[in-house]
């Protein structure tokens, strides 16, 4: 496990911008049940994360159509809110970052760790602009 010193400045490019940080199964839960749209980021303290999925994700939800709520939960620091949301990414593998969009409480795009390494912000920030445009 991370410390918090190490974690709660990650946490905050997200938070700051009105992520809500999901810390208990049940936060997620409820979260992933909330009728609309929900983005689920598995944020982590690597370097893909720093450099692509974090800048990214901030550019993606500056549009004007983004999903109806905002999340995240930390890997390696928020294990059990980790653990439950990787449940319901089925069929994919644990992987983190990674990024996950739910309508209505289903699954319809996901961006998992080896789609985010090797690209930009920018590349990160146009996939998820282009599953808002479709779902939100």
């Amino acid at each position: 496990m991370y410390p918090e010193s190490i974690v709660k400045p990650m946490k905050a490019e997200l938070t700051s911008i009105g992520f809500e940080d999901l810390v208990s199964p049940d936060q997620v839960d409820n979260a992933i049940k909330t009728p609309g749209t929900v983005l689920v980021v598995v944020n982590s303290v690597c370097g893909c994360a720093a450099g692509a999925a974090r800048p990214g994700i901030k550019l993606a939800v500056q549009g004007a159509k983004k999903p109806t709520k905002l999340t995240t939960v930390f890997a390696g620091f928020d294990t059990e809110a980790v653990v439950q949301a990787r449940k319901y990414f089925a069929p994919y593998p644990p992987s983190s970052p990674s990024i996950a969009l739910f309508k209505d409480g289903q699954l319809v795009h996901f961006i998992e760790r080896h789609h985010i390494e090797g690209r930009s912000a920018d590349m990160i920030a146009e996939n998820l602009k282009m599953a808002f445009e479709q779902f939100c």
